[in-house]
């Protein structure tokens, strides 16, 4: 579903330990690590979708986290044209999403991936809160550099001093 400057709606999903360390997921298959995130169904809201892409993605139901806060506004980004899909019409420029950070209540052992389909991930871990803004791919270093900095404060343990 995408807007009419050809952003698709998104939901990025960030999930804490309580501790001040993040969950940071590997693509299948890849050398590539992200926050969980997926597109928002025609007729679906964001947090609905939110608990739907939770489920597909890492096993979680909403049972199993604490819903800490949401990103005031979209935030987007574009895709770089080389690996935009071409055969699409029409073409998708990028994301629009709205970010959620979440704690986890459940034990790890309820992590998995394989709850609806396939696959999306094959590993995760926890990382400190700063360092995915430091290894995500380039062009999505300022959307989760400004969703960090937004949800830094709900916990004192999160510096704002970053890099």
């Amino acid at each position: 579903m995408l807007d009419k400057e050809g952003f698709r709606a998104n939901v990025a999903i960030v999930i804490s330990d309580g501790a001040g360390r993040l969950f940071w997921a590997k693509r299948i298959g890849q050398n590539a690590w992200q926050f969980p995130q997926g597109g928002i169904d025609a007729g679906e809201s964001p947090e609905d979708a939110l608990y739907r892409e939770l489920y597909e993605e890492v096993g979680l139901e909403s049972g199993d986290v604490k819903l800490l806060c949401q990103s005031k506004r979209w935030l987007r980004y574009h895709i770089p044209e080389p690996m935009r899909r071409k055969r699409s019409a029409p073409v998708c420029v990028g994301q629009k999403q709205k970010w959620y950070l979440l704690q986890l209540t459940a034990s790890t052992d309820k992590i998995r991936f394989d709850a609806a389909g396939s696959p999306e991930f094959d590993g995760w871990e926890w990382v400190n809160y700063w360092y995915p803004v430091r290894s995500i791919v380039s062009f999505k270093k300022n959307v989760y550099r400004r969703a960090l900095q937004e949800f830094a404060p709900i916990n004192s343990r999160f510096e704002l001093s970053r890099d």
